[in-house]
């Protein structure tokens, strides 16, 4: 009998609000999109050797379970990162054929990496009959990243990417893992992102830059005040009471990451409420922080959101992702999408001479077996 083949998907996402809050065991409010990693997966009888085709990129991949190590860079980091901690987790593998595509953006913000790890894990747990557990799969994804990708990224993306569900947004607390869904309903707006169509290349050096930074002030704060384990513990009162002896970088890491836990908190309220215009100043004020106090956008993005100001139509614009490239997200009257998308792609070409890439999204679900 032939080796059946297991099927398997699983989304990028978007994050309305809080960001490079989920490294300082903050909030996040996430939800998986329409656009998604597909992996077909079936055993190959060898005993060890392990074969990917990219389809994408039509490049193929092989290794042996028994013995491999990360690269220097590539997509090949991602799924060798999968199979060595699930290994980690007890799972028992022989050999095993992949082949996988995806129309998650690269670069975009929309994290097409945690998209290429959750599916693969999914579908992986499926084809060995491993049991683990979706919170096993979404911590596995997550430090395939720190150990073989090299970036030290929170849990948001791949909790996204296997917990999402259609029409639903999702408040996360990076620290309890506690969530809550409820309705993404924004009335007679939509979301709207916009590809700036860049990546610059300081992203995942400054990403772990950043790390860092959040890790000093936690330590300056701590002699003050010892019961702070992480940002999530910090209030702006006690950052400002210690900023005689908090570098001037390192405090405005800091007040980014405190007042955006509170903006995601707010946030949340706001689209319960349906107070739509709330939420979109607080999307601007995102923006703010990450321009200037965590200093992670770029002209590109920067660009983008002051345009969107200029629109009653538009009730705010940040960047979104790690940054220095890819999305905008912004929320948009749905009758207006596109004679801004006209606009912006117009006044973006003069400016830069890039095209835009605008992408209008639906709220899906995480992974799943695909029939």
């Amino acid at each position: 009998m032939e080796n059946p083949t297991i099927i398997a998907q699983s989304p990028g996402r978007i994050n309305i609000i809080g960001e490079h809050t989920d490294y300082n065991e903050g909030f996040v409010l996430p939800a998986a999109i329409d656009k998604t990693t597909v992996v077909q997966l079936k055993k190959n009888g060898h005993a060890d050797t392990c074969t990917f085709v990219a389809n994408n990129v039509n490049q193929r991949f092989k290794f042996n379970l028994s013995s491999f190590e990360r690269l220097e860079s590539g997509w090949q980091n991602y799924v060798m990162g999968v199979v060595s901690e699930l290994q980690k987790l007890g799972a028992r593998f022989t050999g095993f054929d992949c082949e996988f595509e995806g129309n998650v953006p690269i670069g975009s913000g929309m994290s097409s990496s945690a998209s290429l790890e959750c599916s693969l894990a999914y579908g992986l747990n499926e084809l060995f009959e491993l049991g683990f557990h979706k919170w096993q799969l979404i911590k596995a994804c997550q430090m395939a990243e720190h150990h073989f990708a090299g970036i030290k990224c929170g849990i948001m993306d791949q909790f996204a990417s296997v917990m999402g569900a259609k029409n639903q947004v999702m408040l996360l607390d990076c620290r309890s893992l506690d969530f809550e869904y409820f309705s993404l309903d924004l009335g007679d707006y939509q979301l709207l992102l916009l590809n700036t169509n860049v990546s610059h290349a300081l992203a995942d050096s400054e990403y772990n830059n950043r790390r860092s930074e959040c890790g000093k002030g936690i330590s300056i704060l701590q002699k003050v005040y010892p019961k702070v384990q992480s940002l999530r513990d910090a209030t702006e009162e006690m950052l400002n009471s210690c900023s005689a002896e908090i570098p001037e970088v390192i405090f405005r890491r800091c007040r980014h990451v405190i007042s955006e836990n509170n903006r995601v908190l707010a946030a949340t309220n706001a689209l319960k409420a349906k107070d739509f215009n709330k939420l979109g100043e607080l999307i601007y004020q995102s923006h703010h922080s990450l321009q200037y106090d965590y200093e992670v956008s770029c002209k590109e993005l920067d660009y983008l959101v002051e345009l969107s100001k200029s629109k009653d139509y538009i009730l705010g614009s940040r960047m979104m992702g790690g940054g220095f490239g890819g999305c905008t997200i912004n929320v948009i009257k749905k009758k207006q999408v596109d004679t801004f998308i006209n606009e912006a792609s117009k006044s973006y070409k003069d400016k830069f001479g890039i095209d835009l890439s605008p992408y209008s999204v639906d709220i899906e679900d995480g992974a799943k077996l695909v029939d």
